[in-house]
């Protein structure tokens, strides 16, 4: 089986994920998409399967699709990728699976952003449609916040920021839940606590042991195919915590980061990832 792994950096998952390969028995590629190039039409990778986790959400989806035409099974598919890198995809996706998710909407003016906003009630959370670790979200705790932010956007952002992705701000703890699913199984999960209301670990946020509890798993498994068109992937799925209407999936990633929590949880997250990889191309051999 040739196995390979697309990564223009290697950062600390990268190196576990190839050391948890070797230890199966498999010596996967590494493979830069900076370093590709292709002839449509003509291009066989010598691959069975590849596990996409390039750093350029952009790049990795483009080779996904370059490598699926190819004939190579991808993981995550690029349907799956294109939706969890796409948030109104994948609040749209969640919506017609019937995931519960904090109230979301939608304008394509900054008139109508603000007509929203009002509506809602404040604080709102303005979210870029594209974008990771926590970066441009804004707390919007005022009409005079709103314009503002809605002005920024509008006359200083590209395309992408005159789609205006308004969503409730939930009461939650200070703290919210990331749940690891590989395959369909909700393998582990953190707590990531911060007193900002922002909780990433990537900007600060300490991660702590959250169990795994049958309603959490199955909030996570059903997220997870909701945005994998049923097929289930490599997913983080983050989860709130709102005090009447419980678990809230807010947002669901497809090249997470999982280096602080595998001693936190106790659960070899590479070792895992690396089986469902293997399984999943003997299925389809």
């Amino acid at each position: 089986m040739r196995v390979g792994i697309l990564c223009s950096r290697v950062r600390v998952e990268e190196k576990l994920l190839f050391t948890a390969f070797e230890n199966l028995g498999i010596t996967p590629d590494r493979l830069d998409e900076r370093m590709m190039t292709v002839r449509v039409g003509e291009y066989a990778p010598p691959f069975d399967v590849i596990l996409e986790r390039s750093v350029s959400t952009s790049a990795g989806l483009v080779a996904t699709q370059l490598f699926e035409a190819a004939g190579v099974l991808m993981i995550n598919s690029f349907a799956t990728s294109s939706t969890c890198a796409d948030k109104l995809r994948t609040t749209l996706a969640l919506s017609a699976a019937q995931v519960p998710q904090p109230h979301t909407e939608i304008a394509l003016s900054g008139e109508a952003a603000l007509e929203a906003i009002e509506r809602m009630g404040y604080p709102v959370v303005l979210k870029p449609v594209i974008g990771s670790w926590g970066r441009l979200l804004a707390r919007v705790n005022d009409r005079d916040a709103a314009e503002a932010l809605i002005e920024h956007k509008e006359v200083l952002g590209g395309v992408g920021h005159h789609i205006f992705y308004i969503q409730e701000l939930v009461q939650k703890p200070s703290r919210d839940i990331r749940a690891f699913v590989v395959g369909t199984e909700t393998i582990c999960a953190i707590y990531r606590s911060s007193e900002h209301w922002i909780t990433n670990t990537a900007r600060g946020g300490k991660a702590s042991n959250c169990p795994v509890t049958p309603e959490l798993a199955a909030l996570c498994q059903r997220a997870a195919l909701a945005v994998s068109g049923g097929q289930g992937g490599v997913l983080a799925i983050d989860v709130l915590e709102d005090p009447e209407r419980g678990f809230l999936v807010c947002e669901v990633n497809h090249t997470m980061e999982f280096r602080n929590s595998i001693d936190t949880t106790g659960v070899n997250i590479p070792e895992h990832i690396a089986r469902f990889v293997i399984e999943s191309a003997r299925v389809i051999a």
